[in-house]
């Protein structure tokens, strides 16, 4: 199992996306209780853009239990594959609990904000952006600004003056 798990994933790094996927198909029918199998089937069928083909192999893979690293790919993954099936809702549960669990993951952040913007918090998801720029970026034009960005991030609507 482990060595097929691997050419999976070798497959899928060499841009064999198809064959990895039907690789991790028979894997995950094979091993159905392998959360590991379950979250790289998922992973493998949002690469081929069958996203709602994912979803049930990434909660499969969550309810079973993965390693901390795992978990947090398939948190994101899930999130964002609710965000593009557009099931907003399950997206933001997704990805808050994603932020609850790995608060330092900017990735899932960024995310998190898109799924804002579609639900219509735009102050909300231009909030977390703005911080997550000003928290990561090198650019010293924008760290020349980092003080008054973080002021107004969740100050959007307020008219000064």
């Amino acid at each position: 199992m482990k060595e097929e798990l691997y050419k999976a994933i070798e497959l899928r790094k060499s841009g064999k996306n198809k064959e990895s996927n039907q690789l991790l198909l028979k894997l995950a029918q094979d091993f159905p209780e392998e959360a590991s199998i379950n979250y790289q089937c998922a992973w493998s069928f949002d690469l081929l853009g069958e996203e709602s083909k994912a979803v049930p192999f990434y909660e499969k893979a969550i309810n079973l239990g993965l390693s901390s690293k795992e978990l947090e790919g398939a948190l994101l993954g899930l999130g964002s594959t609710y965000r593009t099936l557009g099931e907003y809702e399950k997206s933001k549960n997704t990805f808050q609990r994603g932020i609850e669990a790995f608060p330092n993951n900017r990735a899932i952040q960024v995310f998190y904000s898109m799924t804002l913007y579609n639900l219509n918090k735009h102050n909300d998801a231009m909030e977390i952006l703005l911080k997550c720029l000003i928290d990561t970026t090198s650019d010293n034009e924008i760290l020349n600004y980092k003080r008054a960005i973080e002021f107004y991030s969740n100050k959007l609507e307020k008219v000064w003056g």
